[in-house]
């Protein structure tokens, strides 16, 4: 019933599942070979809900690190009382025939030595404090997808109706870096004031800021994205947001300040499209991280993100 962000297929290992301390709610595995924490919380107050987040980095923090083989002894005999004899064949009820096993188990291995999670809040209601909060430690690591569901039930003609619904965090890439230079701005629908603004560019940056801005329509009119430009004041700096229709995120950002630039959002990338990270990083020479610049406007590379956010839309 979770609707979580890539809708990836999940494998519930156990629930009230010893974790340090504590004993998270649900601790499931992806086909992907991802971990996934589940916590549930139907609280009474804010500071509940905002303890939910200590706790279930407490149980990430103990998972992290915890080899293959001792999560396969440690839900083994629960697996095969569902009718499974190995984890994989688990994870292929959920997934399909083609799973790869040496493929997965891979992924496992590494996704647990590295960290590599996906934690998912349950709530009854989602505090805008929890968002800033989820929105921060997108930010500052690409090692967790975190999903936010806000849970809803209602009578329907004496009928109990349980409707779960993802909320996304706003993705601060533009806010944050005008609180942190204390600026103000204003946000613009389109990118016809960004096209006026590369005439305030260096010269050498035009064709670039034109290419880019082209590019940037073409992904619009195939209806992948909706833009938006933001125009700071203080030093005018102008940035071109090509965000994702429904979820009104972005896996880049355009910057025209001081000549064209490309910003990366690995949390959209790692929810959206990570089967195109490696892709992407080949073709622009840098790492895409959380906030990650380069230069390179290739058309190999604008290509490349034609196909991550066609993906990402779909």
């Amino acid at each position: 019933m979770l609707p979580l962000a890539g809708a990836p297929p999940l494998l519930v290992l156990g629930r009230e599942v010893p974790l340090g301390s504590g004993y998270a709610d649900l601790l499931g595995v992806e086909a992907s070979g991802r971990p996934v924490i589940i916590e549930i919380k139907l609280a009474q107050n804010n500071e509940a809900r905002r303890a939910v987040v200590a706790q279930i980095l407490a149980y990430a923090a103990n998972l992290h690190g915890t080899t293959r083989e001792q999560l396969e002894d440690r839900f083994g005999a629960n697996l095969r009382q569902r009718g499974y004899e190995t984890l994989v064949d688990a994870v292929r009820s959920v997934q399909d025939e083609t799973l790869d096993s040496d493929e997965f188990t891979t992924s496992l291995d590494e996704h647990l030595q590295e960290g590599r999670f996906r934690l998912v809040f349950v709530l009854d209601d989602v505090p805008g404090e929890l968002m800033t909060l989820v929105a921060y430690l997108e930010h500052v690591t690409d090692k967790l997808i975190i999903d936010l569901v806000a849970v809803n039930s209602f009578d329907v003609d004496g009928t109990s109706v349980v409707l779960p619904q993802r909320v996304t965090p706003e993705q601060h890439e533009v806010t944050v870096r005008k609180k942190r230079r204390g600026e103000s701005g204003t946000l613009y629908p389109g990118g016809k004031r960004f096209e006026e603004s590369i005439s305030q560019a260096p010269s050498d940056s035009h064709e670039t800021l034109h290419r880019l801005l082209q590019w940037a329509r073409g992904i619009e009119k195939q209806g992948f994205v909706r833009l938006a430009t933001y125009e700071g004041k203080g030093a005018k700096r102008f940035t071109l947001l090509p965000r994702l229709v429904v979820e009104n995120v972005g896996l880049v950002t355009i910057w025209n300040e001081r000549g064209a630039s490309l910003q990366f959002w690995r949390s959209v990338f790692d929810k959206k499209a990570p089967q195109f990270i490696d892709r992407i990083e080949e073709l622009s020479g840098t790492r895409v991280g959380q906030g990650n610049t380069t230069r390179n406007t290739s058309e190999e590379l604008l290509q490349a993100l034609t196909e991550t956010y066609k993906h990402a839309a779909r």
